[in-house]
């Protein structure tokens, strides 16, 4: 045990993340854990470690944790029962990218033939002011913008322009089944099972990426900040699902690569919510959810301290995160575990809840909140489009957001035909530049949240000072200069906002004034406003 302590100390010295030996096979079988200690208690954590049965082998000092392997729930009720460590979770998902709904036959578009601009069907740009934003500001080469999610098609030939290959980075490997056999990602379509950076085989990423910056080339639809880099930072599998240290990964990189702002559009799972002390979880529950609650925390922490600005979707339950009840969706993963349990404000949503991230809500293009967004007077920072296809008499996909689409994924999941036309109103085609495109309309706080990150793009751009990366602007300065430029919205009249939905109705109440309340944060982000207003 002291030789395993001693070598992982010559290796953080040595500032390696190379485990001391190669994994033997016994270890391969054992379970992945993420150990995560009290502040200065490393060599601690790594004596409990190997008094416990396990076998340490990588340290993160940046973030606090051990990577150690072991067997059974005893090495985690062995490890969490000591003070020196504060979570212990096992190194697998965490999350899921927020849900994003689609609605392939529900009407027709907005008017305009087929030769028409793309652009006249974003009428999320015409919201915030961004159609008129990129006259004044597009967005400087020198912001950097990553976008934590399932990767971006680089390739896409309304994203190719801005698509930073040489500072992308994949964290994830793929992995064709789950721990019961169930198909998870699918076959790996590379050797290795490790994706070429500029792929994306899911589309949420890619979608993400076009809504902040998508760029004006003649092309498809314009981005938010039409300017400035793109740079894939995946902690997504193909799947959707997101795992714990992939998300460490990718923050941690993100603070050291000089990235301006990212964009985190998924929730963090197994549990919805994450508490540190719920009666009705098991002790290595509980450490599992202070785990994901502290080591996210502790990532962002450090991505924000250099120079990271953090925007998150806030979740697509439509539930009040100030005042939650029950959570029917947890344990998410593996399948079949879920369970009802009780929950309050205690319980934390992640990212969207966590200290130093800018939490976004969804409007539809009526500007009411979406049905399906999340809300909290405490929780919601911003609002932005992020569309609602039941917002109005008809359901229809030209009420969601319009971005890009990698071809191949709307090919395997048959969105497309074989000679390439679309199935469905919520796919579109552009060939008017000779190169087809493809685009799809979706709905979501995922959604969402490209917008402000787009708008925060434009204020690093507008007032950013040379720095690590390009430019570089303070998050508590972007976070400020968003809130000054928002559009403020106050709650709907009466505050009781009643929706209805294929013949049932829902209720959600609104708290907090103009100024600042539940549905809407500090308003609407306008992108015009960030473009043209002076501090």
């Amino acid at each position: 045990m002291r030789r395993i302590v001693s070598c992982l100390a010559a290796m953080v010295t040595a500032a390696s993340l190379a485990a001391c030996a190669p994994a033997t096979a016994r270890q391969a079988a054992q379970t992945a854990y993420l150990v995560f200690y009290a502040s200065g208690r490393q060599a601690d954590a790594l004596d409990l470690i190997g008094d416990a049965g396990g076998t340490a082998v990588r340290a993160e000092p940046k973030l606090g944790y051990v990577l150690a392997h072991a067997s059974g729930p005893a090495f985690v009720k062995a490890v969490g029962a000591d003070p020196a460590v504060v979570g212990v979770s096992t190194d697998r998902r965490i999350g899921y990218a927020s849900a994003a709904r689609t609605f392939p036959d529900a009407g027709s578009f907005t008017s305009g033939g087929r030769s028409d601009p793309l652009t006249e069907r974003q009428w999320d740009m015409k919201m915030i002011g961004a159609d008129r934003a990129h006259a004044k500001v597009p967005g400087s080469r020198q912001v950097l913008v990553g976008v934590i999610d399932t990767g971006i098609d680089g390739k896409h030939p309304d994203i190719a322009p801005n698509f930073n290959r040489e500072l992308s980075r994949n964290f994830v490997t793929d992995r064709p089944k789950d721990e019961n056999g169930e198909t998870l990602d699918g076959p790996c379509e590379v050797s290795g099972c490790k994706d070429p950076v500029d792929q994306d085989d899911d589309g949420h990423g890619t979608h993400v990426a076009s809504t902040i910056a998508s760029p004006a080339n003649g092309v498809g639809v314009v981005g938010v900040a039409p300017g400035v880099q793109l740079v894939s930072i995946r902690a997504g599998q193909d799947s959707g699902f997101f795992f714990l240290k992939a998300s460490l990964d990718a923050l941690t990189y993100a603070g050291d690569a000089g990235i301006d702002v990212v964009n985190m559009s998924y929730y963090v799972d197994p549990w919805l919510f994450n508490c540190r002390n719920n009666p009705s979880d098991s002790a290595e529950e509980r450490l599992e959810q202070r785990a994901i609650v502290t080591g996210m925390q502790r990532a962002l922490d450090y991505a924000r301290k250099k120079g990271v600005t953090l925007i998150s979707a806030l979740g697509n339950g439509g539930t009040d995160l100030g005042s939650p009840k029950l959570d029917k969706v947890s344990p998410g993963y593996p399948r079949g575990e879920e369970r009802v349990r009780k929950v309050d404000n205690s319980c934390l949503n992640v990212p969207a809840e966590s200290s130093g991230v800018i939490s976004i809500s969804s409007v539809g293009p009526s500007g009411r909140k979406a049905v399906y967004s999340d809300y909290g007077l405490e929780q919601t920072d911003l609002a932005a489009p992020g569309g609602d296809a039941l917002d109005g008499k008809a359901a229809s996909p030209a009420r969601s957001i319009l971005a890009a689409a990698p071809e191949a994924v709307l090919r395997a999941k048959g969105r497309i035909d074989k000679s390439g036309k679309p199935r469905g109103a919520d796919v579109v085609r552009d060939c008017t530049s000779g190169t087809c495109s493809y685009y799809q309309y979706l709905d979501g706080t995922s959604m969402a949240a490209p917008h402000a990150t787009g708008v925060a793009a434009i204020l690093v751009s507008r007032f950013g000072k040379p720095g690590p990366g390009g430019l570089s602007l303070p998050p508590a300065t972007v976070e400020d200069y968003l809130y000054r430029t928002a559009m403020r919205k106050p709650c709907p009249a009466p505050r009781a906002y009643v929706y209805k939905v294929y013949g049932e109705k829902t209720t959600h109440v609104c708290e907090g004034d103009a100024a600042r309340n539940g549905f809407f944060g500090r308003g609407i982000v306008d992108a015009y406003k960030a473009a043209t207003f002076k501090p």
